[in-house]
């Protein structure tokens, strides 16, 4: 499924992202070599970034969103 239209990113890439250390939208579109265009897919890369990051990264998470 995609989660990002414009740039073409991948829930899985998204996630694979997530689970090797981004915890922000910019360093999730880092990781996958992208940066952010319409902005309409970040509500959907947070909601991921919380459910993939570890219990003590979602405060940052919430905070920097």
């Amino acid at each position: 499924m995609y989660v990002c239209n414009c740039k073409g990113l991948r829930e899985n890439q998204v996630r694979t992202s997530i689970q090797a250390g981004a915890h922000k939208v910019a360093q999730v579109f880092h990781a996958c070599g992208e940066s952010p265009q319409c902005a309409r897919c970040v509500h959907r890369i947070v909601t991921l970034i919380r459910a993939e990051a570890p219990r003590t990264r979602r405060d940052d998470v919430s905070r920097h969103a």
